[in-house]
């Protein structure tokens, strides 16, 4: 159960065809709604979608989380990335087998999800559901109740514990026979269709994603790094150094918390974003970060503004002239 309308409504499916359901909703820190609630951002919506869904259809749901096994999923996916850095087919692949486990632990009869035939060109062609099916070892007990008249019966529709009749046919991507039986079924609290939740979709994310990957040893890259990604403008000054700068208060506010890990910078007499500076700083950096924090507090137009650094208990305050556009271009990621 991800929260999107798909899901939603392959779980009501099955309900109106006497089924007894327990959906999975699986936590892997890249989920865009998610990021919002981790920052505190009061203007966007922060309740679990799934959860809602999951409410207002009347059905039970467990959240897992397997961020840090995902983490590793996502470094080194075994059938590569899509447009950016979506591993979709391995994504797909891991939370089935997870899905399975929960299966054999609690006697379930089969797995079900809300794949339509033809909607996603990587991971929801009709060759990749049978490869998947096939390679997390579910031949006969994943059943895909969206567009199950289009593929082979599986055993529980063989079996009569599903009545095929019951199942649909649809494919392609189109959301108009989705938003239809929504309708239909009073279903009105999910993700919009075809919005997404994956950072790892966004072109943006994935640049700066790709950028960690390059400077940082993989056994060192942790979710903090993960969740850091989704805020702020990200600066490059050296293999070894990255500035991040707050857009708002909120992302300021999150950027404060790691001040014991990181050294933190703010102008003192402006209004301002918050910096956050990770890595080693050399003598010739300390002034070339303060200049990318005049340059984006309020006294931008003046000849000199004074940035105060802190960490811990440590801090040292620095008289510097806002940077130049071209300089921050030259850093940004």
């Amino acid at each position: 159960m991800s929260g999107g309308l798909d899901s939603a409504l392959a779980c009501k499916v099955l309900m109106e065809a006497g089924a007894d359901v327990v959906c999975l909703h699986f936590f892997t820190g890249f989920c865009v709604t998610g990021h919002h609630s981790r920052v505190g951002r009061e203007d966007k919506p922060i309740s679990n979608d799934a959860l809602q869904v999951a409410a207002e259809i009347g059905v039970p749901i467990e959240l897992v989380d397997i961020s840090k096994e995902y983490l590793s999923i996502v470094l080194h996916p075994k059938h590569g990335y899509g447009a950016n850095m979506n591993p979709c087919i391995d994504c797909r692949e891991f939370m089935l087998l997870k899905a399975k486990d929960h299966m054999e632990q609690v006697g379930a009869d089969f797995v079900f999800t809300g794949e339509v035939i033809g909607q996603r060109p990587m991971s929801q062609t009709r060759s990749m559901l049978d490869a998947i099916e096939r390679r997390t070892g579910l031949q006969g007990r994943l059943l895909r109740p969206l567009s199950a008249k289009l593929l082979p019966p599986t055993i529980v529709e063989r079996e009569k514990l599903i009545d095929r009749e019951k199942l649909l046919d649809l494919q392609g991507r189109s959301r108009k026979h989705q938003l239809a039986l929504a309708e239909r079924f009073g279903i009105t609290r999910f993700m919009q269709p075809a919005g997404g939740c994956c950072f790892l979709t966004d072109e943006a994310y994935s640049r700066k994603f790709r950028d960690v990957i390059l400077h940082k040893d993989e056994d060192a890259i942790s979710m903090d790094d993960v969740y850091l990604l989704g805020v702020g403008r990200h600066f490059r000054l050296s293999p070894a150094l990255k500035v991040i700068i707050g857009r708002d208060e909120v992302e300021n506010n999150f950027l404060s918390r790691y001040n014991q890990e990181y050294w933190c910078a703010r102008a003192r007499s402006y209004p301002g974003p918050t910096a956050l500076v990770m890595g080693e700083i050399d003598e010739d950096s300390w002034e070339k970060i303060g200049a990318m924090v005049a340059r984006y507090c309020d006294g931008k137009e003046q000849p000199s503004v004074e940035v105060e650094f802190s960490h811990g208990n440590d801090s040292r305050v620095l008289t510097v002239s806002p940077a130049p556009d071209e300089l921050l271009g030259s850093f940004r990621i």
